[in-house]
């Protein structure tokens, strides 16, 4: 009998031009993450991803796909759609760092606080989330997600096999590592 942890999750939805990355995009190893912004565990997790790029930059590409779980966090959904409001405007990793470094304050009277920090217009967001203009894209990246094997947060694939490890930067590294020797 083969049980779960004996099968490997592979990302299914390959990364594409649509897709939110940061790092080369040549580079041998890519990381996808589904996050969900209200996470702690994400949180956790984003500092050291950070510095897993910074030293490894040549070596990796970290891709953001959105898996907000909105029955245990209720402003993730929005989150989500705010920083697609931003990326529509070229700041999608600005806002996804201050959504991490403000996870207690992700209520919609600190996401506007937080647009406007970032010198986006937080009235034209807010009507767009308002209408949730980005829903079908956040959708789409949770329903990769299950299709994947996703869920929970974080859920880490590096090239297209699921991270079974954990998130602190030894781990991280290691794995990176490997699948660039690999």
């Amino acid at each position: 009998m083969i049980t779960p942890l004996q099968v490997t999750a592979r990302l299914r939805v390959p990364v594409d031009d649509t897709d939110h990355v940061r790092g080369p995009a040549d580079a041998p190893v890519t990381v996808v993450q589904y996050g969900d912004f209200q996470c702690r565990y994400c949180g956790a997790t984003h500092q050291n991803l950070a510095e897993m790029l910074r030293q490894r930059a040549d070596v990796v590409r970290l891709v953001y796909r959105h898996f907000p779980i909105a029955n245990v966090h209720p402003y993730a959904e929005a989150a989500a759609e705010v920083a697609e409001a931003a990326g529509r405007r070229g700041r999608f990793w600005a806002m996804h760092d201050w959504l991490f470094e403000h996870q207690d304050q992700l209520d919609p009277v600190h996401l506007s606080l937080g647009v406007e920090q970032l010198g986006l217009p937080p009235d034209e967001i807010g009507a767009e989330v308002e209408r949730q203009a980005y829903a079908d894209r956040v959708r789409r990246d949770f329903v990769g997600g299950i299709r994947s094997g996703v869920n929970g947060t974080p859920t880490l694939f590096v090239n297209d096999a699921c991270h079974e490890g954990g998130y602190d930067l030894p781990e991280l590294l290691t794995a990176v590592d490997a699948a660039a020797s690999g």
